[in-house]
C-alpha cells in the first residue's frame, strides 16, 4: 500500500490523522535533524498500521515535509 504523508516535526505530541484515502497527516515530537523525524515516523506508522518497522519504507521525500511511504 502506498500512502502520502504530510509531516509536522517538533509538534507537541505524536499523532496520525487520516485526511483522505491514501493521505495522512502525522505530527511528530522529533526534530527534523539527522533523520530523527524519519525514524520517529517509521515507529509511529508501524504502531498505527500494526506492522513491523521493517515493512515500512520511505520511497520519496526523505528530506521533505511531504513523503511517499510504502507499507507492505
Amino acid at each position: 500500500m502506498r500512502i502520502y504523508i504530510k509531516v509536522t516535526p517538533r509538534a507537541s505530541k505524536n499523532e496520525v490523522t487520516k485526511i483522505s484515502e491514501g493521505e495522512y497527516k502525522v505530527k511528530l515530537t522529533a526534530p527534523p535533524v539527522d533523520g530523527q523525524a524519519n525514524k520517529a515516523l517509521l515507529e509511529i506508522l508501524a504502531k498505527h498500521f500494526n506492522v513491523a518497522k521493517s515493512n515500512i519504507n520511505i520511497v520519496g521525500g526523505k528530506t521533505a515535509k511531504t513523503k511517499i511511504v510504502d507499507i507492505g
